[in-house]
Parts: structure tokens; sequence; C-alpha cells
């Protein structure tokens, strides 16, 4: 599935393992378990998905497509910043730590780092390469206000939740597509329908 992540171009090569997969996913009770086959694979589609966008090495002539060449980064390119945001004093940034995309989520600035260490019960702010494991996504239900901002359940509100202020809400855009394109390749190797919801063209970002 992740068919060129050892490719010797790849700065991620050998660091994306299935043992690593695993074990990650263990630690997330429910994670690819819950509900009927398709759903758990369609679950687990979403997740490779999401973070290969993430982490491409793909271009629009690479071998066997564009989207099959995820999990080749390991981290942001190029020159990334800090990502430091000193207004949010409940996350404060650690001396001389980064907060740039790391791993397969790729979360980014200290105000994300803080609550994802919470969630994990680990001080990402102060040691935040441990980011680089694999965080499955958590179930979401939609509440009264989510539905009326046309937030609703399927792939598109995703893509929404990991980078909605910049990719939903404005209409078709590559990102989204990009995004899309992955998970269909993933539904289709399994087997499975895509669902309804893949993109978030529509949806108000939650923040």
């Amino acid at each position: 599935m992740l068919k060129h992540r050892n490719e010797a171009a790849c700065p991620g090569k050998g660091f994306y393992t299935y043992e690593a997969f695993i074990s990650a996913a263990k630690s997330f009770g429910g994670f690819g378990t819950t509900g009927d086959t398709d759903t758990c694979k369609r679950e687990i589609a979403a997740f490779l998905a999401q973070t290969s966008h993430e982490t491409t090495g793909g271009w629009p002539t690479a071998p066997d497509g564009p989207y099959a060449w995820g999990y080749c980064f390991v981290q942001e390119r190029r020159n990334p910043g800090d990502y430091c945001d000193a207004t949010y004093q409940q996350w404060p940034c650690a001396a001389g730590k980064k907060y740039y995309g790391r791993g397969p989520i790729q979360i980014s600035y200290n105000y994300n780092y803080g609550p994802a260490g919470r969630a994990i019960n680990y001080d990402l702010l102060n040691n935040r390469t441990l980011w680089q494991l694999t965080q499955p996504f958590r179930q979401w239900t939609p509440s009264s206000a989510d539905t009326a901002a046309g937030r609703v359940p399927g792939y598109g509100v995703i893509t929404n939740i990991i980078n909605g202020g910049i990719e939903c809400g404005k209409g078709s855009n590559a990102q989204v597509e990009d995004r899309i394109g992955f998970y269909k390749r993933y539904c289709d190797i399994m087997g499975i329908g895509y669902g309804n919801n893949l993109d978030c063209y529509n949806q108000s970002p939650f923040a």
C-alpha cells in the first residue's frame, strides 16, 4: 500500500514500518475495529490517506501515479520556522524548541502540540520529536452547530479537523483534491466504497 516509502530519495526510508503502525494503533482502542468490515477499512483508508497527503513525495507524473508516494517525508520540508505563537499562554513554547510539522500527522504550532500531548499523556511542548509516532483519528459526532455549518460525517470533515482554516469552506481546491485522491486509492486497494461527503468545500472551518 505504501509502495514507495522506502525509496532511496525519500528521507523517511526505513522510518515508517508496519510494526510501528500496529503498535501505535493499539494505543487507541476501537481504531479500525469498530463497526462492520467496510467501516473499519474506510477508517484505516482515511487515516492512511490524510497522512499520505502530509508526507507525500509524489508528483503528477510519478511512477505508479502521485498517490502511490505517501510516507516519503518525516518532517516539514525546506526551512520551517519555529511555529511558536506566544499569545497562547496555556501552551508556552519551550526555549529553543520548534513546533513545525513532524511525522505522519504533521501538526504544527505550540497550541496544537500542547493539547496533543495532553491527549497522549506526554509533554510534547518540551519533547516535541515524540510526535513522529502515528496518531489515529478519534471518533467525531456532529453537534447542531456543526450541522448548521455544513460539517457532516464523512472523509471531508477529517480534512476540516486537520486543516480546515486553510482548505475548507473555500470551494474546490488542489489540497482537498489531493487528500481525496489518496483516500480513493486506499479504498480501491481495499475493495470498498468511498462513502459520502468526501470534500469540505462548503463546510465552515472549526476555527
